[in-house]
This record gives C-alpha cells, structure tokens and sequence, in this order.
C-alpha cells in the first residue's frame, strides 16, 4: 500500500506542489511481518551508513528473491551464500541508500 501527499487527508496536503507526489505512508507485508515508510523531505535526509535492517526469511528461495530485489540498482557487501549461521546470508545497500542483511537462518542447536 502507497499513499502520496495528493491523495492524503485534506489536513495534510499543505505540502508544495513538487512534494504531491512524495510517499506519505507506504507498508509492505513480508511474510508475517508489515514494514513500513515514507519519504522524508530533502532538508530533513540523512542516508543510513553504519544502521542495517534484517529481514530473517523462513526459506532460502525467499531470500534469494528479495535479495536480488534490493541489490538492483545498490551495492553488494556481501554476496548471498551458505555460512556457517545461515542457509543464505547476504548483505547490501538498496539504491535508496539503506543497508540490509537479509537470512535464512539455520536452526540453532539446543542446549541439553
């Protein structure tokens, strides 16, 4: 779901006319979990270096996908692959500027 300053409540749509068209709330379901967002005015941008968002996938084929959906355009740090931790891990910057590290964890072992 997207919503722009334009189609926003008529209280809120005091933004400038180059801003109508700026995300004023987005939410996107991922499995189980809603992240959600929306455009900051340039004034106010600061893009994330050293703060990453993990999204931990319930299959390899799942995070292979929106791996490679947010590598588009972005920089990989690490490619996607088997470790010692995780089926798949990787991590990267999107083109917007955030950092993510995207899993699909191996069980941990229980302790007895």
């Amino acid at each position: 779901m997207m919503l722009t300053h334009a189609d926003g409540p008529p209280l809120l749509n005091d933004a400038p006319p180059d801003w109508k068209n700026a995300i004023l709330h987005a939410r996107m379901t991922i499995g189980e979990m809603q992240l959600l967002g929306n455009d900051v005015p340039p004034e106010h941008f600061k893009p994330m270096r050293s703060a990453y968002l993990s999204l931990v996938l319930t299959s390899t084929g799942e995070a292979e996908r929106l791996y490679a959906l947010l590598a588009e355009s972005g920089e990989i740090f690490w490619p996607m692959q088997e470790t010692f931790w995780a089926f798949r891990f990787g991590m990267l910057r999107d083109k917007f500027g955030t950092s993510w590290m995207i899993s699909h964890e191996r069980p941990m072992p229980q302790n007895a």
